[in-house]
């Protein structure tokens, strides 16, 4: 029988499967057979083959553990099951092995679900890559791209590079690197990123970064690294195992010593196993940090998984975080003239100027009425002004009251009105002639469509306090903190003082997270407990400086971070608590002498398996709210 086996065992390749699949086969045998004659010869033999076949990789484990002076759970079950055979236990010996190698098989299945989120990352990183070099195409691999080759992507294609778009357009899927499954148009002079796919249309883009520099590879390997960050739980869970695994050795030595059963002294050895209690914590932080990097939340670890659910302050950098980070046009007054054409005149008269005012009226116009190919016939920018142009013949001016002071227009009529814009924190531009004003047009940085529901949703988290940090003045601070519904703010803030107010926060309310768009707001993401950075694609600052980070744009996305943290907090300590239960209940029934060996190993690995299967739970966060 022993030479059939180990012919058996030569052909066939011994994966973790396929041994589980034999030594389960011989211990059903080796079972009935006990049943049936008893502990025959033949009997023992295919007991003792089992817990050869099920416990080599055991043994193994355990030895080189030993090597590094680690005595974990796969020394405690070789003890126990050589102890098992020495005393004539076959059968608890064959049947601890199977089911503990069952419990280590069924283990590792289960936890590649709980990394099925990185997987999918994983999966999107193309293959092959179809670059243009002396008009000639050549399919290559991605890691044969250098930087300022040209890419070419057609629909369905995956994107290999971060780059710019030289020709082409198309609509593409980022949602794997922003989370977001609108695909979004991009076209000549945009920016695309790597591990994003063409749903529709063709490109061809210029290499600007390649391999490991581009924002997807970044991301997985800040997502792999992120795992070996561990939470202070799971820390503290590692240090008890290690004093916990002797001390239960000893315990044992103890037992035996006193009441001479050596059954129950092994028994204890096994059932005190504290598997469920050791994965507990990292199997819920891999699923919790794989869950974010799927929707497009990046979080740097485990330490800041469990830190991020115990906020208590929450302070927004304003300009790029709670707004849109652009000037847009909000507001336009016309007197005497309709509004479409005075936008329309105003847009011309800005057509060569590169100020931020001048492009949000053009980007108003276009958005509005059309693109136009009309230019004054003249123009002049006034600096810190506006500027005077000539259009139709009929001289124009825009800016503000200087500009017109200058050219002795009065505007004391429209006082009034212009001093309530900018009491609102608008930039009020005038546009008229000498004889006449033909209107004000009001500009703003935006607030972000969904920032009002973040703070509200914050607050119904939980989050003591949401308050503002910005260098702008104190009147456009109060505009947006009023709208969005800030506790406070905190006005005309150098970045020196951002650092002072949040030590302040910090001494009166707890741990504060800083959230800012990670280029200006470095040295406050820093001192902050936890650095959240906003629309981190692309952004080499956001992704080394923050702890979070949202790779989209979308700042209701910190609500759905702070979410699955707390849920991700809860879940570890429903493991930690299962794993303690069960534990206290086995070591009971042993003690009482009513959980024998085999028995208490099967309840063992079924406790390390549920717990696995809570912390699987996690990958469903958020579905229901997608």
């Amino acid at each position: 029988m022993g030479s059939h086996i180990k012919h058996f065992w030569k052909i066939t390749k011994p994966t973790k499967g396929k041994t589980l699949l034999v030594s389960g086969v011989l211990a059903a045998v080796s079972f009935v057979l006990k049943e049936l004659i008893g502990y025959e010869v033949i009997t023992i033999v295919l007991m003792l083959a089992v817990t050869v076949i099920a416990g080599t990789p055991i043994f193994k484990k355990a030895i080189s553990a030993l090597r590094y002076r680690i005595v974990g759970i796969d020394a405690l079950v070789s003890i126990a099951v050589i102890g098992a055979i020495i005393i004539g236990e076959y059968w608890e010996a064959a049947a601890v092995t199977f089911l503990f190698m069952l419990g280590d098989y069924l283990e590792s299945r289960t936890i590649e679900k709980t990394r099925s989120s990185i997987k999918a990352l994983l999966d999107l990183s193309p293959d092959i890559t179809r670059v243009k070099r002396n008009g000639v195409e050549l399919e290559i691999t991605p890691e044969e791209v250098v930087q300022g080759d040209l890419v070419i992507v057609k629909s369905g294609e995956k994107i290999s590079v971060d780059g710019t778009v030289i020709e082409g357009s198309a609509y593409i899927n980022q949602a794997a690197i922003t989370g977001e499954s609108i695909p979004i148009s991009r076209s000549i002079d945009e920016t695309v990123f790597s591990g994003t796919i063409i749903e529709s249309g063709y490109l061809i883009i210029r290499a600007d970064k390649v391999g490991e520099d581009t924002t997807f590879a970044r991301i997985l390997q800040m997502v792999e690294d992120a795992q070996d960050k561990k939470a202070k739980t799971q820390k503290f869970l590692e240090k008890f195992s290690r004093y916990y695994t002797p001390a239960i050795i000893l315990l044992s030595v103890i037992i035996f010593l006193i009441t001479k059963d050596i059954i129950l002294a092994l028994t204890l050895l096994v059932i005190a196993c504290p598997g469920a209690l050791v994965i507990s914590a990292p199997v819920s932080i891999v699923a919790g940090i794989g869950n974010g990097a799927k929707h497009g939340v990046l979080v740097k670890g485990g330490n800041i998984m469990e830190k991020l659910g115990t906020v208590k302050v929450v302070a927004f950098d304003k300009t790029g975080t709670l707004t849109i980070g652009k000037p847009s046009v909000t507001k336009i007054k016309a007197f005497d003239i309709d509004q479409d054409e005075l936008l329309r005149i105003a847009a011309i008269g800005e057509s060569y100027s590169e100020h931020p005012l001048g492009k949000a009226i053009i980007s108003k116009a276009t958005e509005r009425l059309g693109k136009t190919n009309v230019v004054p016939d003249d123009a002049e920018i006034v600096t810190g002004q506006g500027l005077r142009f000539i259009l139709d013949g009929e001289e124009y001016l825009i800016g503000n009251r200087k500009l017109f002071g200058n050219h002795g227009i009065n505007v004391e009529s429209h006082e009034d009105y212009l001093r309530s814009e900018e009491q609102k924190g608008q930039t009020a531009i005038i546009i008229g002639k000498a004889d006449h004003i033909y209107g004000i047009i009001s500009i703003a940085d935006i607030v972000r469509d969904d920032a009002k529901a973040l703070v509200a949703n914050l607050k119904s988290q939980g989050i003591k306090k949401v308050v503002m940090l910005t260098g702008d003045n104190r009147l456009a601070a109060k505009e947006i903190a009023e709208e969005v519904g800030l506790d406070d703010y905190y006005s005309e803030l150098l970045p020196e003082d951002k650092v002072r107010v949040l030590g302040e926060l910090q001494s009166k309310y707890g741990s504060v997270a800083m959230v800012g768009d990670g280029v200006n707001d470095a040295p406050a993401l820093a001192s902050a407990d936890l650095g959240i950075a906003i629309g981190g694609v692309g952004s080499d600052v956001a992704m080394e400086t923050a702890d979070v980070v949202l790779m989209s744009s979308e700042v209701g996305k910190l609500s759905y971070a702070v979410g699955l943290s707390r849920a991700t907090v809860r879940n570890m300590k429903q493991n930690i608590s299962f794993a303690l239960l069960v534990a206290a209940l086995l070591l009971a029934g042993v003690l009482m002498k009513t959980v024998n060996l085999s028995f208490g190993m099967l309840v063992h690995e079924a406790s390390v398996l549920l717990v696995i299967i809570n912390a699987v739970r996690l990958l469903q966060y958020g579905k229901s709210k997608n």
